[in-house]
């Protein structure tokens, strides 16, 4: 982070949830230059990609499609990130402690056949990674890791969306004050897409996905999908999820105890960056391909990191799809850039490279925009090793020239100006993020009505790039615009906290932002340019056909909208999405 908004300190430990905490001692202190030389004697592409174990979110009877029930717990358990790493202790999602894995299992849903899931927390009464209470934490009184799920892009009812103050530790021995039920309910209505699931607990979201919480969901569609004919079936169509760590010396997860402001905060720091890049549960792994097309959903489960991905010999993406939805025709490009929570969905045909060998790079600085360039270690993904002869079976799938277009018919009738303010001690370091200078505490000031569609005005004032993240709708960015006189608008905004009265319009006269094509769909993922206004257009209905949502989404505990880079979100760039009637 460079320079930031520097705006008047306000205390968050008065907004701790109340409690002690039971957690271990913190480690001693490992310097960069340790973790480095850990990661960098670890030989890459020597460990086989995984493919996580699949559930299904549905059952068969008679030749009918039925409603699925699944049951996932979460586990405390040992896994093998590196051929020549110790064993580390992890958190997991798994059907059991010995089938469990990171990330969790793969869960295959049905467009419009509804999906149950009993969520159980198995977890010890201790967390294994440092936390902050000065940041607002949940903080059971008696003990134990609490936890709460949220389905990343879904459509489903308030209670089911893992509130970050709906959390539960193991047993159910204790729950959070929005707390309802054991069993979430999916009812996946949405158009067919990709969607991740992971943990949500208020504070302490950056350190449980940093401990393994997180696992894959598709929606699909089969009569869509034989109708485009992309590559198919558990042998073309992978998952890939990207995510960077740090490793100690006995295989240990690191991260940092301290704080950038310890005085402050004792372990919070504004980003996590690894020195390692994991994919699948395993660090720069290869997977073996044929001469043909294969389809890769790659989700980046960063808690921070951007990534830039590339492919050597000259090879190209040719991106179907962004986040959960398809685009409207395929978009053929070099390289694309990934924030934290997005998902690309690409083809990569292998016939046309004569290469043994098909890097996937990444080059993009971190944090993300104005951060350390890449190194030989975190510039490096994975490897295709691209086998010799003919496909078997022959490649028949096909990539169409059109995909999908979803319903636009309905027009904005609100305009909201959502403001990203980072606030600094007096040494210039961060101490926590809000969005509009408000709480997650704070009453709620978005409150559409549901079936609407609006228009928000994002004004970015920090010097990060933030991945806005809404629960339940869906956006699309149509333009940005560079702000002005930046630092007079600053100044305004800091006394007035007042968009209009500060004159945004005569501001937002700078560069012209241009949207990528491969991001010109319906996203639940958008990124903030900072120092720009990003216009989005956001839609509160089913975005097939501007259907409303088929259950109240006006009911507690609500739903909330988000920065994804996980350590922003925790310290506190968060605000409620209240719906109305």
């Amino acid at each position: 982070m460079e320079i930031k908004v520097l705006l008047t300190l306000v205390s968050v430990a008065s907004f701790v949830s109340q409690g002690t905490s039971e957690d271990k001692a913190p480690p001693p202190p490992v310097t960069e230059a340790a973790l480095y030389k850990i990661a960098a004697s670890l030989d890459t592409f020597v460990d086989e990609l995984p493919q996580m174990p699949r559930l299904y979110g549905y059952s068969r009877r008679e030749g009918l499609l039925l409603p699925g029930n699944l049951t996932i717990g979460m586990y405390e358990k040992k896994w093998k990130f590196h051929r020549d790493l110790p064993a580390t202790t992890v958190f997991t999602y798994g059907t059991s402690a010995a089938a469990a894995t990171v990330p969790g299992p793969t869960i295959e849903a049905r467009q419009g056949v509804p999906t149950s899931v009993t969520w159980l927390n198995f977890l010890p009464r201790s967390h294994i990674l440092p936390w902050d209470p000065t940041v607002p934490t949940a903080i059971p009184k008696h003990g134990g890791v609490p936890t709460v799920v949220h389905l990343h892009g879904g459509v489903h009812p308030p209670d089911s969306d893992g509130n970050a103050f709906a959390w539960f530790t193991s047993g159910f021995h204790e729950t959070g004050p929005k707390w309802t039920r054991k069993t979430y309910a999916y009812p996946n209505v949405q158009h067919a897409g990709n969607l991740w699931y992971h943990d949500h607990t208020l504070g302490l979201t950056r350190v449980s996905l940093l401990a393994g919480l997180i696992g894959a969901y598709v929606i699909r569609d089969p009569a869509l999908e034989a109708e485009l004919d992309l590559p198919s079936g558990p042998d073309f169509d992978h998952h890939l999820m990207v995510f960077d760590r740090s490793f100690t010396k006995d295989g240990s997860l690191y991260m940092n105890s301290t704080g950038d402001n310890p005085n402050i905060h004792p372990q919070w720091q504004p980003e996590y960056f690894g020195d390692t890049i994991i994919v699948n549960g395993k660090a720069w792994p290869y997977l073996k391909v044929q001469r043909r097309k294969y389809r890769f959903r790659i989700i980046n489960s960063s808690n921070a990191r951007y990534y830039k991905f590339s492919l050597t010999t000259g090879l190209s993406f040719i991106m179907v799809a962004s986040d959960a939805s398809y685009l409207p025709s395929p978009v053929i490009t070099k390289s694309f850039l990934l924030a934290p929570s997005e998902t690309a969905d690409v083809i990569i045909d292998f016939s046309t490279t004569e290469a043994k060998e098909v890097m996937l790079k990444n080059g993009a600085p971190y944090p993300y925009p104005g951060g350390s360039s890449v190194d030989k270690l975190n510039g490096e993904v994975m490897k295709f090793v691209v086998l010799s002869g003919s496909p078997n079976p022959p490649d028949r799938s096909r990539v169409p020239p059109s995909l999908k277009v979803y319903s636009t018919t309905q027009k904005p009738t609100v305009k909201r100006y959502i403001v990203l303010y980072e606030y600094e001690s007096a040494t210039g370091d961060p101490t926590h993020l809000y969005i509009n200078g408000k709480r997650l505490t704070d009453p709620a000031t978005e409150t559409p009505k549901t079936g609407s569609t609006e228009t928000w005005e994002v004004i970015n004032l920090t010097e990060d790039n933030h991945p806005l993240h809404i629960h339940l709708a869906t956006f699309h960015a149509i333009k940005g615009r560079q702000l002005l006189d930046l630092e007079s608008f600053k100044s305004c905004m800091t006394e007035k906290n007042d968009a209009v009265a500060c004159n945004v319009t005569g501001h937002a006269k700078g560069k012209s932002l241009k949207i990528p094509s491969y991001e010109k769909t319906w996203k639940n993922v958008v990124k903030m340019e900072p120092r720009y206004q990003t216009t989005i257009v956001v839609k509160f209905n089913l975005i097939d056909n501007d259907a409303p949502y088929p259950f109240d989404a006006t009911t507690e505990p609500n739903y909330v909208y988000h920065c994804h880079i996980l350590d922003h979100e925790d310290n506190a760039m968060i605000r409620p999405l209240k719906l109305v009637a």
